[in-house]
């Protein structure tokens, strides 16, 4: 067995030598570059609701299509990628970008098409479309929304109030393979040759047989209400599960694999008074909380949210939900890397085993800064 590294004067020169030759000693690098296990480049962290509906009122009142590119985005930029250029990658993870998007009644978003594969989730209001493919996917509050790689979409308001949806597009992780292309469309609209394909899925867990052979999007829009109806048949017949609570996955119906090919969703409901048990994992998640109130401790430190939070949960750290109402479940809606973790064969799960299943509080997360305990009066 190898002793520890000790180096002399004649190694340390060495080192100086080759890297300046743009060569580097293994021996050196290997304990920081192979790692014992994941360490985390990203940190856990949280968009208040608050601050976003106030950055993208003031954006609503300034940019313009003709001014402003041909989306009105605001990117959420994870603290601890902020120093990668440009602009930290986009990055909320080190795999996905998450924005908040903002249309207003009568605007039309021009198509393009990008190697990214992206999902929306409909935070508020409704009215407005996106036209994916040929097809036109009316969109609500609650709902669903997929775009794989390579599809024309584009995004139009028929509505009379202004509509906010949650983007999640694997960006980061294109951006660092070198494999982003983009391209805007030729004409202003694309012409709509398809039906609605959620018409064919009316009958639930029944499949057209025109979708027997796997495609990439046969159903591009899940709505909240088919997504409420089984949390609720799970509720009212099954125990929660001791982490998750009650958890449905969105799938695609002709493989039964991820909705979106590289980017996992789920919704998640949290019945009064659930406290889950702690547990990390490799694959990174980003929370929207739709509806309720709580809090998730990740490693020791304790996020309180409610409803239109934004938390950030990174690879590799212990966390555990609480829903601390005694009367109203909590709804929460989530993105993950999952999908890419299990084709490259590198998904890893650890429970916390102490305490129950329950981390120890240290601190309390807030904009400034993680509180100790005992300065903020949590226990």
């Amino acid at each position: 067995m190898p002793g520890p590294l000790r180096i002399t004067p004649e190694m340390a020169e060495f080192h100086a030598q080759v890297s300046a030759d743009f060569l580097e000693p293994l021996w050196l690098a290997a304990p920081e570059v192979m790692l014992r296990e994941p360490k985390s480049r990203p940190i856990p962290y949280l968009w208040p609701r608050t601050l976003i509906e106030k950055h993208l009122q003031r954006a609503g009142e300034i940019i313009h299509f003709h001014n402003g590119g041909d989306r009105r985005v605001l990117m959420l930029i994870n603290p601890g990628m902020r120093d990668l250029q440009p602009y930290g990658w986009g990055a909320t993870t080190q795999t996905l970008s998450v924005c908040v998007q903002l249309l207003l009644p009568g605007e039309e978003a021009p198509p393009h098409r990008h190697t990214q594969t992206a999902i929306r989730y409909i935070i508020r209001g409704r009215g407005a479309y996106s036209a994916v493919e040929g097809e036109r996917v009316y969109m609500a509050e609650g709902d669903y929304v997929i775009t794989p790689r390579g599809l024309w979409h584009e995004h139009a308001h028929e509505g009379s109030e202004p509509m906010m949806w949650m983007d999640c597009l694997d960006t980061p992780l294109i951006f660092y393979l070198h494999a982003t292309f983009f391209e805007p469309s030729p004409t202003p609209k694309q012409p709509i040759t398809r039906p609605p394909s959620v018409n064919k899925y009316l009958g639930g867990m029944v499949r057209p047989l025109s979708d027997h052979t796997p495609s990439l999007a046969p159903l591009p829009v899940y709505p909240f209400a088919g997504v409420e109806a089984a949390l609720r048949g799970l509720s009212e017949h099954y125990p929660p599960d001791p982490v998750e609570g009650y958890v449905v996955e969105y799938i695609n119906p002709s493989n039964g694999q991820s909705a979106n090919e590289k980017i996992g969703a789920w919704m998640q409901k949290l019945p009064p008074g659930f406290h889950g048990q702690a547990h990390r994992h490799v694959n990174s998640a980003v929370y929207q909380i739709k509806s309720g109130q709580g809090y998730t401790v990740i490693d020791g430190v304790r996020f309180d949210w409610q409803k239109g939070d934004f938390l950030v949960v990174p690879s590799w750290t212990y966390h555990e939900h609480v829903n601390t109402s005694t009367t109203e479940d909590a709804y929460l809606f989530s993105t993950n890397d999952i999908p890419i973790y299990e084709k490259l064969e590198l998904q890893r799960e650890e429970r916390w085993t102490e305490n129950g299943g329950r981390q120890t509080v240290t601190g309390v997360w807030t904009p400034a800064g993680v509180q100790p305990v005992q300065t903020v009066g949590h226990s």
